[in-house]
């Protein structure tokens, strides 16, 4: 199997979703699963119907996460440098509206756009890896072509 690059943040983000699945969410799931059961017919019970479909996606998850964290391969940013790479963070400007934008290149467990953390295999961040400061990017988006000017790369 191919490993899951992720930080040092991100594996304990995952770490810490499996733990409150495993000792919070199950356990609060199979009582509800309990309750339901109690107020008689399951055929027509919809509480049940709803607990057992929440259970299934609680358990499918710890699955992920399990898998997940079996094939992670965390890599620590701060002894990185050089040309951009996995836990890079790029300061870029978009060469046609001035916007500047920072973003961490990460692994798709821990990718979330809204907080900066970039999935390395989303289009910006495959254009960008092997590039240095001063560098011109040119990314095709759903959106169209966008040209970006790297600012600064940056390990912490």
């Amino acid at each position: 199997m191919e490993k899951i690059l992720m930080t040092r943040g991100g594996y304990a983000a995952l770490e810490a979703e499996l733990k409150t699945l495993k000792t919070v969410e199950r356990p609060a799931i199979i009582r509800a699963i309990a309750e339901a059961r109690e107020h008689g017919d399951l055929s027509e019970n919809a509480e049940y119907h709803s607990a057992k479909e929440k259970q299934s996606f609680i358990e499918g998850r710890i699955k992920e996460l399990e898998g997940a964290i079996s094939l992670s391969d965390v890599v620590d940013p701060s002894k990185l440098s050089g040309s951009i790479k996995f836990g890079a963070t790029v300061k870029l400007v978009d060469e046609d509206t001035d916007e500047e934008k920072t973003y961490q290149i990460v692994g798709e467990y821990e990718a979330d756009i809204e907080k900066g953390k970039l999935n390395i295999k989303s289009p910006i961040a495959r254009a960008l890896i092997g590039k240095d400061e001063g560098d011109s990017v040119e990314v095709r988006t759903p959106g169209g072509e966008k040209s970006y000017e790297v600012l600064e790369v940056r390990y912490v």
